[in-house]
């Protein structure tokens, strides 16, 4: 059958009737594309222009190129002991910078295969990258974002710092405009990042500014927290877990989301493979992903890791130092160089540990069903916890709540919670009251310990407490106490000085004075007036016989030995009352390690200090320090009071005489001990020729104590301290301490120490003390 020509017709017609109406649409569209695509080519170049001038203020402030340049981070201040051992940071954000030489290349290939493996090959912006984005939006099947480490580092440095100001008026439009105009910026301030620094140097800076949650920002810190290395330690499986974590800090954190943070690890590693980084072959990456993440977790702040008490301390200091010049001390980097030696504190800190740990198990044995807090007849104090709490914060906080005398008050300070405390066994997780927790804690003997090298004043070790965490007070240069015994150092060193010999003979009977109310006369540690024995004063030193001090005290004047022990370092108001022969005016351990260190120094009293120079965080020097010194008496003096201090290790019943034989050998060592009425105060000084060393051991108040002298002297509670420390810093042949002799006068001794001869021809010119005088 043949078709009808006018059917044919009319197709035909109808067809280029269509084609006509496509090609117009089509030129319609081709023109507006080309429109568009002009408006593009003009228009882009024009936005980034008024964006980079922020025209009419419209897109908020861009970063200068000095600023570029030079781009400014918080920084943390952290404290580098003498030996190089970083001991800790102040801070707002904990962040050190660390350059590029000290990225491992595990890390550093890890991070660019993970998050811009095209980074050697592009400005600053990946525009393969942005393709695939677009492409993945267009299709639902987005893999990846396609910004750089540059653009992130632009984003971490500027468009997403809260510290700097880049908002325009028109970010009020909405949050899509604003992310516009953010990455705009981030692309501009991209390319000019990558004009001004190399490639390493991006790098470098891009892992300085991330932050990896748990209170650490930038990769040292990190490295620091989650494994305990350095980042030039950082292995390849390190490296991928840190990597990682760039994405979503919080929740691929390994402490934290373990489970997340491992399946997180082994993608960046088979990004590894797939790139052929060390793992070569599939066997290689099964065998790497099997592996479990090795932490070494330890968050950082100043209740954990070494010199705890000491930075805290030096904290005070610091911050007047850079108040008077306009430093921020916590985000300005700066690098404070101190005299500790990481080494020497550590054993000072086990040492006290040590022996703190035992001594309160015997403490809690000895006042087993009993309150250890007592007044002078033996007699527990009443009231004394509800006394005591009415000066804690809690109480404070409750009375503002509740009132002062409401029921609810008393009920509050009653009513257990959950509560983590302090054992010497570990943290415990219990139920306790407020009232309860006092208890606990008022039952703890406290300790305090300081190290220095009497010859340059440098402070080696310093230890304030036996747990920063749960006793924020330092008993070493905060707290003041009585010093017992030890202050008779101060006594018979004016002694030395005003002619008296150490062989000087006189007898054990304690001497009477008159005081406001009567008559007082020092008994001995056996509460007895004495024996008559004659003896040394050497030997009396080295018992610690008070009757014989007393009457050295009578003989010398009271006023006389406190300006003796002011020049020799004492700084605390001390009075001059007979008793004070005794140590009964409160002074620090500083104080006494500072002046002690006056008869090692051949008389030169040299103050104690802890910082060497403070750098910033471009290493230029803010400023050096230097010791303060004097002359405060002559080296004749300084040795025969070492010599007197050595009597205690080598009389006879000498208070130093249980010390470890080791510590004696080829050594010479000097030391007193000390304690106060009813053993508040159990103190301990230890000299060697490099290392003057004091110990303290007592209760948070003076009502605290063993309840017999004999458990609570300072032999049996100081001195073992001092004793676990100097074995083991003669253990270490690193730790820079050695053995040897004190140093000799350099003119020689100006009489003999002899005291056989001295007996044979005693001093006509030694007046003899009258011990039964009452001084007037």
């Amino acid at each position: 059958m043949s078709t009808s020509p006018s059917l044919i017709e009319t197709i035909k017609a109808k067809i280029n009737k269509l084609l006509q109406v496509k090609s117009h649409w089509f030129r319609t569209v081709t023109k507006w594309v080309w429109i568009v695509l002009l408006a593009f080519i003009v228009g882009l170049p024009l936005y980034v222009f008024t964006v980079s001038i922020n025209l009419f203020g419209l897109y908020g402030e861009m970063p200068s190129i000095k600023e570029i340049e030079n781009p400014e981070n918080d920084l943390s201040s952290e404290i580098i002991s003498a030996d190089g051992v970083s001991l800790g940071r102040y801070f707002r954000y904990n962040r050190s910078q660390v350059p590029y030489e000290e990225l491992s290349e595990d890390l550093v290939n890890t991070l660019i295969i993970s998050e811009d493996h095209r980074f050697y090959n592009h400005s600053g912006l990946d525009f393969p990258a942005y393709i695939r984005v677009m492409i993945g939006l267009l299709t639902f099947n987005q893999q990846g974002g396609g910004s750089t480490i540059t653009q992130q580092l632009a984003k971490n440095l500027y468009t997403m710092n809260p510290d700097k100001s880049l908002d325009g008026s028109l970010s009020r439009l909405g949050r899509i405009p604003n992310r516009v105009i953010q990455k705009t910026k981030e692309w501009i301030i991209s390319i000019n990042l990558e004009r001004n620094f190399t490639k390493e140097e991006i790098l470098a800076m891009y892992l300085n500014t991330v932050t990896f949650s748990s209170n650490s920002y930038g990769i040292k810190v990190a490295a620091e927290t989650y494994f305990n290395k350095a980042p030039d330690s950082l292995n390849l499986q390190e490296s991928a877990v840190l990597v990682g974590m760039l994405q979503a800090a919080t929740l691929f954190n390994p402490q934290r989301n373990p489970e997340n943070s491992l399946r997180k690890r082994n993608e960046v590693l088979y990004k590894v493979y797939r790139h052929g980084y060390k793992l070569k072959t599939r066997a290689d990456y099964d065998s790497i992903a099997a592996l479990p993440i090795d932490l070494s977790f330890n968050i950082q702040n100043q209740n954990e890791g070494l010199a705890t008490y000491f930075r805290t301390v030096m904290s005070n200091y610091l911050m007047k130092f850079c108040k008077e010049r306009g430093i921020d001390l916590w985000n300005s980097g700066l690098r404070i160089y101190t005299t500790l030696d990481s080494k020497l504190q550590a054993y000072a800190e086990q040492s006290m540990a040590e022996h703190m740990a035992v001594l309160q198990e015997q403490f809690n044995e000895e006042w087993k069903g009993r309150s250890p807090w007592i007044d002078d007849n033996g007699r527990e104090i009443s009231g004394f916890l509800n006394s005591r709490i009415k000066r804690t914060d809690a109480y404070k906080s409750l009375v503002e709540r509740y009132g002062e005398n409401s029921d609810s008050l008393k009920i509050a300070l009653k009513m257990k919670r959950p509560m983590t405390v302090f054992t010497w066994k570990g943290e415990r997780d219990t139920l306790f009251s407020y009232m309860d927790s006092l208890n606990h804690y008022l039952r703890f003997l406290q300790s305090g310990m300081m190290s220095m090298d009497p010859n340059t004043g440098h402070i080696k070790a310093w230890v304030g407490g036996i747990n920063h965490k749960y006793f924020k007070y330092d008993h070493v240069k905060q707290g003041t106490r009585q010093p017992g015994s030890t202050f008779k150092s101060f006594v018979y060193g004016l002694a030395m000085e005003s002619g008296y010999s150490p062989c000087h003979p006189m007898k054990d009977i304690s001497p009477s004075f008159k005081v406001p109310g009567g008559v007082w006369w020092p008994p001995n540690a056996d509460g007895k007036r004495g024996t008559g024995e004659q003896m040394t004063i050497r030997q009396a030193m080295a018992r610690s016989v008070n009757s014989i001090t007393a009457q050295m005290m009578q003989a010398l004047g009271a006023e006389n030995v406190v300006e003796f022990a002011h020049r020799v370092g004492i700084s605390s108001q001390l009075d001059p009352v007979p008793s004070l022969c005794l140590g009964t005016s409160d002074v620090s351990l500083y104080e006494l390690v500072g002046a002690y260190s006056t008869f090692v120094n051949s008389g030169i009293y040299t103050e104690p200090f802890f910082i060497t120079r403070i750098e910033d965080k471009h290493g230029n020097v803010i400023e050096n320090f230097v010791p303060k010194t004097r002359q405060a008496i002559n080296e004749q003096t300084a040795y025969k009071m070492i010599y007197m201090l050595m009597g205690g290790v080598e009389e006879t019943g000498g208070t130093s005489g249980g010390l470890s034989r080791e510590l004696k050998i080829d050594n010479e060592i000097g030391g007193k001990t000390g304690t106060t009425n009813n053993a508040s105060d159990g103190w301990y000084m230890g000299v060697t020729h490099d290392l003057v060393t004091g110990v303290w051991v007592g209760g948070d108040e003076r009502s605290i104590h063993f309840p017999s002298w004999l458990f609570g002297q300072g032999g049996r509670t100081a001195r073992p301290i001092w004793d676990k420390y100097m074995m083991k810093v003669y253990s270490d042949p690193e730790s820079g301490i050695t053995k040897g002799q004190f140093k000799r006068p350099a003119s020689g001794l100006d009489i003999t120490l002899d005291c056989m001869k001295v007996s044979e021809n005693p001093d006509s010119t030694i007046v003899e003390v009258q011990p039964w005088d009452i001084s007037n």
